[in-house]
């Protein structure tokens, strides 16, 4: 079925295309390609698929599997990403340090960059995930669990709120909600929700956003804009506007011409821009820019009770028993419920954590019965979980199917008595427990699988 695309859209694109219009429209009209970022703290190996060219662990599928029913996707092996939004990671690795950096997803939902950016962080560093809509912040904290790296803070914010974390963060991304013009072949709904006043009000949205990431950025830091949009509106003419109301200069990001990515200029600054007729992947547009000036008045948190207390030593020790290099890591108690957290990081951690609206941190280590640790479903997905803390109940993807929509499971004789890992294929999904000859399903209602 052709794609008719809104003739106002056309009007107003082709004069960016010149002579490739025809290629792009016959490109709107083909299968958008399919691709996975494959979480490197969980997989081992090259995993299959064609490589991405500008991400190290992107992927593209020869075809669109029912991501919904495999295990592995539930277990936070990979997570389901569009190709060009993948080149993020291209921008920072070459203008930036990220590994143990403090760096913002002003608007992070539903989460593919910023598990991006917490991979590219590791256990040094920490990436605060931003989102101002409740539900898809609910969803964002979902995948920040899953990825199970540890290194994430999940906020429920307003953008000026984190703008008064004044010159805190070394790095800075702005994905800005925009008017989805790149996302026509992939979701063809989207064309019901533009209108050719949507560039100018969301150009108008996102410069709000940009000043507060200004605020945030740290002298030397790094900025990333980027949009899945191709007007110039929402992407250059923004980009020129920063460069000349504030102090920006471009990060000096260098691009092979074998990606096909168009490079553009605006206010000095190089942009790229990423047609569906060029390479395989969606509408894009990104742009890299340094923070110029003197260092002035950063963010210094004022004295407050403490959110975090400090677990006992025994305490300490029951938790430590369920993680492969404790040596690493922090505890703490918020109410009855333990935490675990880098220790690098773990000061920051606090102090955001007092700060900010925090619906997810670190790893949720579920709740201490007289030494004895009830495991939370977080812990599970975790990557440094010792193997060892608990039986592992390994099953088939059949059967790991019922666990993940709740259903009754497998024999008893499957399970060991008491708490369980249930893993498929070497990668954890959650808890059951045994208690005799009944299994306990322990998978979240809120997660679980709804149809069949």
């Amino acid at each position: 079925m052709s794609l008719t695309l809104p003739e106002p859209f056309l009007a107003r694109t082709e004069p960016l295309l010149g002579d490739a219009a025809a290629a792009f429209l016959q490109a709107m009209n083909d299968t958008p390609p399919v691709s996975v970022r494959w979480n490197p703290y969980k997989t081992a190996g090259a995993p299959d698929g064609t490589p991405v060219p500008w991400n190290r662990y992107g992927r593209y599928l020869t075809e669109r599997p029912s991501f919904t029913t495999d295990p592995l996707f539930h277990a936070g092996a990979y997570y389901v990403q569009e190709a060009s939004s993948m080149f993020v990671e291209h921008l920072v690795r070459s203008a930036a340090e990220p590994e143990g950096a403090r760096i913002l997803d002003l608007c992070a939902a539903p989460g593919g960059k910023a598990t991006l950016y917490a991979t590219l962080a590791g256990a040094e560093g920490i990436v605060v995930a931003n989102e101002v809509v409740r539900n898809r912040a609910l969803t964002l904290a979902d995948n920040a669990r899953k990825w199970g790296i540890g290194n994430m803070v999940v906020t429920n914010d307003d953008t000026a709120r984190l703008a008064g974390l004044t010159e805190w963060f070394d790095i800075v991304a702005v994905d800005a909600p925009c008017s989805g013009e790149g996302m026509f072949r992939k979701n063809p709904d989207a064309m019901t929700e533009w209108s050719p006043a949507a560039p100018q009000l969301c150009a108008a949205r996102q410069r709000q956003i940009l000043a507060d990431a200004w605020e945030a950025l740290r002298p030397g830091g790094l900025l990333i804009y980027s949009t899945c949009t191709f007007n110039r509106e929402e992407n250059e003419e923004n980009v020129a506007w920063l460069a000349e109301h504030y102090d920006f200069s471009d990060a000096g990001v260098e691009v092979p011409a074998a990606w096909g990515i168009e490079q553009t200029e605006a206010g000095g600054i190089r942009c790229f821009r990423f047609w569906p007729h060029r390479l395989r992947g969606e509408g894009f547009f990104a742009a890299a820019l340094r923070k110029e000036g003197q260092k002035g008045r950063p963010f210094r948190p004022k004295a407050r009770k403490p959110l975090f207390a400090e677990p006992s030593r025994r305490e300490t020790e029951a938790l430590a028993r369920w993680i492969a290099q404790p040596e690493f890591m922090r505890f703490a108690r918020i109410g009855d419920t333990y935490y675990g957290y880098y220790a690098a990081p773990y000061g920051d951690i606090r102090t955001l954590a007092e700060y900010l609206h925090t619906l997810h941190s670190g790893v949720c280590m579920g709740q201490l019965f007289n030494g004895t640790l009830k495991p939370d479903p977080s812990l599970a997905l975790f990557h440094d979980l010792i193997r060892t803390a608990a039986p592992e109940a390994a099953l088939s993807r059949e059967d790991a199917l019922h666990y993940l929509r709740r259903e009754e499971l497998p024999s008893p004789e499957a399970f060991n008595e008491g708490m369980n890992l249930v893993t498929c294929e070497g990668y954890a999904l959650g808890w059951a427990k045994r208690i005799g000859q009944r299994i306990n399903n322990l998978y979240p209602k809120s997660l679980a699988i709804l149809y069949k």
